[in-house]
């Protein structure tokens, strides 16, 4: 098994060119499209809180679902980028259930998937993610919530979804956003076996608003 920091640092240089945010334009971007957090964002994080959600520290294995890599950029409205913010996802794990006491699902919990996990964007506003490719539920989509945040900056709390997914046009979460910005939150989920074998990858660029 190829260790994890190695696996993170190879997928930083294989999406050196995939970020979809390799902007040199004086334009102002439109917001990525604020969401509701939903009732599961951690009472309290976990001791095991870094940006590789498929290891919890202390178990051996890896969580069940499909390794997925996530990347992007923190952009400001004029598509420079944002180092320094905080950047935060949960999701719920390949059975479709969150790893919080409040969710009721009567699906087992995979104890080999962390949940939640957080890192700080790059100096070029890069940040990535180790985790699962997110899974309908009763009710919902396929997702995976994001926080941002940090001194100074407008903080927005936003989901992912994923192209193609059968579920997205009933879900009334993603539909309660706009068409013209509803584009903004679903991208594709591509195989990388580049990176890693039966891995996807997938790209999803955040721009804030104006700071409050």
């Amino acid at each position: 098994m190829i260790p994890r920091r190695r696996m993170l640092g190879a997928f930083v240089a294989s999406t050196a060119g995939f970020s979809l945010s390799r902007l040199s334009v004086a334009a102002v971007l439109p917001p990525t499209p604020a969401q509701t957090a939903g009732p599961f964002y951690p009472l309290a994080l976990p001791d095991d809180s870094d940006n590789d959600l498929i290891h919890v520290a202390g178990r051996d294995g890896t969580a069940r679902g499909t390794v997925t890599y996530i990347s992007g950029r923190v952009l400001d409205p004029d598509g420079r980028p944002v180092s320094g913010a905080r950047v935060e996802i949960w999701q719920c794990d390949a059975n479709g259930r969150y790893h919080d006491p409040r969710d009721d699902n009567p699906a087992p919990e995979d104890l080999g998937f962390q949940g939640y996990g957080q890192t700080v964007s790059a100096a070029d506003g890069g940040y990535r993610f180790r985790t699962i490719r997110p899974v309908p539920y009763p009710g919902r989509t396929a997702h995976i919530h994001f926080k941002i945040g940090g001194q100074g900056l407008a903080g927005l709390v936003t989901q992912l979804y994923v192209a193609g997914e059968p579920h997205n046009a009933g879900d009334g979460v993603l539909n309660g956003v706009d068409v013209t910005a509803r584009e903004r939150v679903i991208v594709p989920f591509l195989p990388a076996p580049e990176i890693e074998n039966n891995a996807l990858k997938a790209a999803f660029d955040i721009v804030l608003g104006n700071a409050g």
